[in-house]
């Protein structure tokens, strides 16, 4: 089952050194007819990741986008700052395992990926397990509901 929302795009972003990935995930979302919004970088050119994370970030909190994918060299500098934001549970994803763990336990809204570790094609099936991996809800609720920093 997609956890995809009708009417909702996925949210994209990524550095100069997550791009040439994302432009594959883009195409791998093209072909299978999926709606997306980019959030940047547009090209391989050096630039800041938070630049482009935090307006995906905000896309996915406010609901105009779910889920979201995030693309750096490591994964690490876009994962923390997307999980800056209170609303957002980004999972650094290299396995497809952690994929579905992150989907089915932690009901991550948004895929990080390492782009200068993966593939092109490891990184589609890491996207291919994310967008179809339902949360399993129960204990893990419980769990979710208890990570946002009280005020």
């Amino acid at each position: 089952m997609l956890i995809l929302q009708p009417n909702k795009p996925i949210a994209l972003c990524s550095d100069h050194a997550g791009y040439a990935t994302k432009m594959a995930v883009i195409d791998y979302l093209k072909s299978q007819g999926y709606e997306y919004k980019d959030f940047g970088t547009y090209s391989e050119d050096s630039c800041d990741y938070p630049d482009f994370a935090h307006l995906c970030a905000k896309a996915v909190e406010s609901g105009e986008c779910y889920p979201g994918i995030g693309i750096c060299g490591s994964g690490e500098g876009i994962n923390m700052t997307l999980n800056k934001h209170q609303g957002i549970r980004s999972a650094l994803c290299w396995t497809a395992e952690i994929a579905s763990l992150a989907r089915r336990h932690n009901d991550a809204n948004v895929l990080a990926l390492p782009g200068r570790f993966l593939t092109n094609e490891q990184a589609i099936e890491l996207v291919k397990v994310f967008l179809s991996t339902d949360f399993e809800g129960g204990r893990h609720q419980r769990r979710i509901d208890k990570i946002p920093v009280a005020e």
